[in-house]
């Protein structure tokens, strides 16, 4: 980063939006409230390649994949729409939705500044420290809890084969836009 003095574990970018509206678009499919939807990792990068992880949802403490148990809506529908979202938001209004993205930002910082409820986890964009395979120091979304005022990514998920490729599209997108800025000698 070019601020020398700041340590780099204080920077974030927020997949919070994200990560609702995949909660809200699991939610609708499975006929529950949002508050019903837990564990719902954005993993990646803030961009149509970002990886919804509806496997390791939660639905009212049940996989999410069980519950809704329509894999072709799952892979095909859910997924491109999340990844799809925020261009098809522009495209009806002419405009972002301010409101949503400030609510995004809110339930992001609440996140920063409160520890996370027991079984819960929320999507952050954060420096890596080489969490699954992600190049250290690479920006990328993980799934998160705050414990006793420190950021924690969750580990030891799982990915199956649809899971694993998606992940790794998105991680390639990351390394290839950093080293497109490297080459521009923007970046150490």
């Amino acid at each position: 980063n070019h601020a020398k003095d700041v340590p780099s574990d204080r920077f974030y970018a927020m997949t919070t939006l994200d990560e609702l509206r995949a909660r809200t678009q699991l939610a609708k499919k499975a006929g529950v409230d949002i508050t019903a939807v837990t564990q719902m990792t954005i993993w990646g990068n803030h961009s149509a390649t970002q990886y919804p992880d509806f496997y390791n949802a939660k639905i009212n403490g049940t996989s999410a994949a069980q519950v809704i148990n329509d894999e072709t809506w799952l892979k095909e529908t859910f997924v491109s729409t999340v990844q799809q979202r925020g261009a098809a938001v522009i495209k009806a209004r002419g405009s972002s939705s301010a409101a949503s993205a400030a609510n995004a930002i809110i339930t992001g910082v609440n996140h920063l500044v409160t520890d996370t409820p027991a079984g819960e986890s929320f999507s952050m964009c954060r420096r890596s420290k080489g969490e699954y395979g992600v190049d250290e120091g690479l920006i990328f979304s993980f799934p998160c809890r705050r414990e006793h005022g420190e950021l924690k990514v969750v580990e030891n998920l799982e990915f199956n084969d649809f899971g694993r490729e998606r992940f790794n599209t998105t991680l390639n997108e990351l390394r290839s836009e950093r080293d497109t800025v490297k080459s521009l000698g923007l970046l150490d």
